[in-house]
């Protein structure tokens, strides 16, 4: 027992975390909380399994059960996203991402790309996974005023440059790509669109935001635990159907991407629990997505009756998950620190005209936690009054904190989800 209490403290962080959690305002887009019953997938005996391959054609023994999990999983990826091809094994977004990288371009291959400082995220900038990958970056001009590609210039990039991919990832998300254009430029000269749905893959799912494989889009990834509320990992689907000698060599150029291209096993347990998030999201996730949605919209109209500089004013300042905020040059890491010490939790973003990612001048929002446990319109007026207290009145975090804690106090369950037919936990339970 020598080294017992150096386990017992990391129990003890996990149990403070939980804590803080429950009694904080969360509101890191990127991030969500687990149904009951996704939890319990991830504590069953899948967890510490190995099921390299496919299901019925696997390089171990004693998959049977995993491959009726991975084989449902499937058909309900397929029936949400009304498409031809999913594939759940993906252990990131990031990861998925990884894996059409490597499918679908060769090193020294060019690929059209939003810029970092306009949004986009780090898997497809020259630090992240496409630079593992060795591609040719060129970035789309971006329209600072609608905060999104600028359309006629990205036609006119893709027509110049003929990339092998028009990427389409973004972090900051406010508002739909224009991916008609974008794909049928991108068509025109050979190329394959990939959407990173990263962010939006609920709203997606949701019928609540674009249809990008129905746009144009050959493959989309996406991340299965934000705006979709699963355990966290990725997905892929494509509406790809197989049927030509070419769309076939593209299916099997994906599933050589993902595996051995860049998983080994990929966490059963993860895999069983998306699974579960799928059926729930075919019941609950119109509802869902919809109140995200407007939970977002009312928040960005209040903060900016409290006199915040709210990106996308004239056009209803968002129409996802998402809410962009100007604090002042370089005072996002600043502004996101002082709202931690309130229990409110946000991250610092990067705004059109930033330079410095370390010292951005913006904050970035999300609505995905709050609307899951319960939180509607109403609340949003309270979670603006929040933010003004801390940024513009420069009350004591403290004290805003102990209100922001009373505030939280109703909103403890967990909602859009199946509530019967499993072993009940408490909302942060240590599992």
């Amino acid at each position: 027992m020598v080294w017992y209490d150096e386990a017992k403290y990391i129990q003890d962080q996990a149990k403070l975390n939980n804590q803080f959690f429950r009694d904080s305002l969360p509101m890191i887009a990127s991030e969500n909380v687990l149904s009951p019953m996704c939890k319990e997938l991830l504590i069953s005996d899948f967890h510490g399994r190995y099921a390299e391959g496919t299901p019925g054609n696997r390089y171990y023994e004693g998959c049977e059960f995993f491959d009726n999990v991975e084989r449902k999983g499937i058909d309900l990826a397929k029936k949400l996203f009304d498409c031809s091809y999913a594939d759940i094994r993906p252990t990131a977004g990031t990861t998925a991402n990884m894996a059409i990288l490597k499918a679908l371009i060769k090193p020294g291959e060019t690929a059209t790309v939003l810029d970092l400082a306009n949004g986009a995220h780090i898997s497809f900038g020259k630090w992240g996974a496409a630079a593992v990958r060795g591609i040719n970056l060129v970035s789309y001009p971006f329209n600072d005023k609608e905060m999104n590609i600028d359309v006629d210039g990205a036609v006119k990039l893709i027509k110049k440059v003929k990339p092998t991919l028009a990427l389409n990832g973004r972090s900051v998300f406010l508002f739909p790509s224009p991916i008609r254009e974008i794909a049928e430029a991108a068509h025109d000269v050979g190329a394959y669109l990939v959407y990173d749905a990263a962010h939006v893959l609920g709203l997606i799912a949701g019928k609540q935001f674009q249809d990008p494989l129905r746009e144009g889009a050959d493959v989309m990834s996406g991340s299965t635990h934000k705006t979709f509320p699963g355990p966290q990992g990725g997905m892929i689907v494509s509406n790809h159907k197989g049927e030509t000698k070419e769309d076939q060599s593209f299916l099997n150029r994906l599933n050589f991407g993902v595996f051995p291209g860049v998983t080994s096993s990929y966490h059963l347990h993860h895999v069983a629990a998306k699974a579960v998030a799928l059926a729930e999201h075919l019941e609950y996730g119109e509802a869902y997505a919809k109140q995200i949605i407007a939970n977002a919209q009312h928040l960005g109209q209040a903060l900016h009756d409290q006199g915040f500089d709210v990106f996308g004013e004239n056009l209803g300042f968002t129409k996802s998950h998402q809410i962009l905020l100007s604090v002042g040059k370089g005072k996002g890491r600043e502004a996101a620190k002082t709202l931690e010490q309130a229990g409110i939790v946000t991250n610092m973003n990067t705004i059109p005209g930033d330079t410095d990612p370390l010292n951005p001048s913006g904050l970035r929002l999300g609505t995905p936690e709050l609307t899951r446990i319960g939180m509607k319109k109403e609340e949003m007026k309270d979670v603006a009054s929040f933010y003004d207290r801390v940024l513009h009145k420069k009350e004591d975090p403290k004290k805003v904190r102990e209100d922001v804690k009373r505030f939280r106090a109703d909103f403890q369950e967990i909602q859009y989800c199946f509530k019967k037919g499993f072993r009940g936990y408490d909302y942060h339970s240590l599992i």
